[in-house]
């Protein structure tokens, strides 16, 4: 007989086979960090720990709500094309919002990253985090490769999240963007 573990959150119950159970030993980022954006199958989120602070530019990632990929190789063609819509568009949207606050990123760093994974024995799940850089940096070198030392090092635990102020100022971008033709979801065949 196989066994069946049952998850309640906020009055749902969900029934997971054993084989799946190992997605619930890991921290399942939606329920710590604050989803920012929607569309029919992404979430955006704001992470309780950003990799870069707010002053260095920031850090949102993007995953599926309810499909389980390991990688963007697994996408179907309108889920990838739907991803790269959005990846475009809040990597558009960070930018705008954070220059209006004061904090210039020259670029977005798009990476599809999942590594922490391996080391509890466990596959990633699909997600890409937008990264912003700025040339006056404090804790990555301008003009090099993200370093990531990991979670348990405590590199990460000063570092300030996008404030209330800039979050409200990236869904306003948001809000502006997708009114332009470049994000109508026609033009993507969406």
């Amino acid at each position: 007989m196989k066994k069946v573990y049952t998850l309640n959150i906020v009055g749902m119950t969900v029934n997971f086979p054993d084989k799946l159970i190992k997605l619930l030993d890991k921290e399942i980022e939606p329920f710590k960090d604050e989803v920012i954006y929607e569309t029919e199958n992404f979430v955006v989120a704001v992470p309780k720990v950003p990799h870069i602070p707010r002053t260095d530019g920031g850090h949102l990632w993007i995953r599926s709500k309810e499909k389980y990929f390991s990688s963007r190789i697994e996408l179907e063609p309108k889920l990838a094309i739907e991803v790269m819509r959005l990846t475009m568009l809040i990597g558009e949207a960070m930018e705008k919002a954070m220059k209006n606050k004061g904090i210039n990123i020259e670029i977005i760093n798009y990476q599809e990253n999942g590594n922490w994974a391996y080391q509890k024995g466990m596959k990633p799940e699909f997600h890409i985090h937008l990264y912003g850089r700025t040339e006056d940096s404090k804790t990555q070198i301008w003009g090099e490769a993200l370093n990531f030392p990991n979670k348990s090092t405590g590199f990460y635990d000063k570092f300030e999240r996008f404030n209330n102020e800039d979050i409200e100022e990236i869904k306003k971008q948001i809000n502006l963007l997708e009114k332009e033709d470049k994000y109508d979801l026609k033009n993507w065949g969406l």
